[in-house]
């Protein structure tokens, strides 16, 4: 009987989505991006997204997959080192104003001023009373930062606890990843419970009707990047630029020109 329930718990979950379909999806969806990146810069419009999660939820992937196909000018990530000396020494969200969209700009945060009510409260690189204060104080920042033009999207992505096992463990033998296995991530690791306790009074305080977060299920890698492009795309009312019809303009003749008899070093053809 304890198998049967076992193999039916196991049928009945969603199957991982294939990679040709899901790159034929992100395909059509990095076409939608790039008419907003077109709006945003016609219109002089400001967007801030920001992207929490635990370690391995898949931050990093999501963040690619939405600026991969646009102008890194326009598309500015910002993922900020551990503050100095001086920046400590600041109120706390002054490092992260100056990062602020401008018009013309979208900002996407991997991890935020939320740093704050997450591994500094869980690690004790802060007080209890400071991340008190920080998120009693949030709401307000954040309604200081709509109410002066921003469109502001908060993004937590939820990973299990085997998911995100099985995706820390892949990073120690896969030398593409090990860079993103820190110190800090092995002892957040084995505080999970920690983390959600700061997770909930975090939601508690900060999921505000002016800045609500947004929760997706990223177990499945894939299906979470495409969920959420296609949750920000709906969030922004942007409309397709008309643009003039490009043609190629005729080469110039070469006239006198001769390529020179040169000797180049190059690089060797080894595929």
């Amino acid at each position: 009987m304890a198998k049967d329930k076992k193999k039916a718990a196991k049928t009945s979950e969603t199957p991982r989505l294939k990679n040709k379909a899901y790159l034929e999806e992100l395909r059509t969806l990095h076409v939608e991006l790039v008419k907003l990146q077109e709006w945003v810069i016609a219109k002089g419009v400001k967007v801030c997204i920001v992207f929490e999660g635990r370690d391995g939820a898949g931050k990093g992937g999501t963040i690619k997959a939405i600026t991969e196909r646009v102008s890194p000018r326009i598309f500015r990530v910002v993922a900020l080192p551990a503050p100095t000396e001086r920046e400590k020494s600041q109120m706390y969200v002054q490092r992260y104003l100056p990062h602020l969209p401008a018009a013309g700009e979208v900002v996407i945060f991997d991890r935020s001023w939320y740093n704050r009510a997450g591994v500094e409260r869980v690690m004790g690189f802060c007080t209890e009373e400071q991340a008190d204060k920080f998120l009693k104080s949030t709401p307000l920042v954040e309604r200081a930062i709509v109410e002066s033009g921003v469109i502001l999207i908060k993004y937590w992505l939820e990973v299990s606890p085997q998911e995100q096992t099985r995706r820390l463990e892949a990073r120690i033998n896969d030398g593409r990843k090990t860079w993103k296995l820190t110190g800090m991530d092995l002892k957040s690791y084995s505080r999970w419970y920690d983390y959600s306790r700061a997770r909930d009074e975090m939601f508690k305080h900060t999921d505000t009707n002016h800045a609500p977060w947004l929760v997706a299920d990223s177990n499945d890698k894939r299906r979470a990047r495409l969920n959420i492009i296609t949750d920000l795309l709906s969030r922004i009312p942007y409309e397709e630029v008309a643009h003039e019809p490009v043609t190629l303009p005729k080469r110039q003749k070469p006239g006198k020109y001769r390529e020179p008899d040169y000797q180049y070093k190059r690089v060797a053809d080894k595929f």
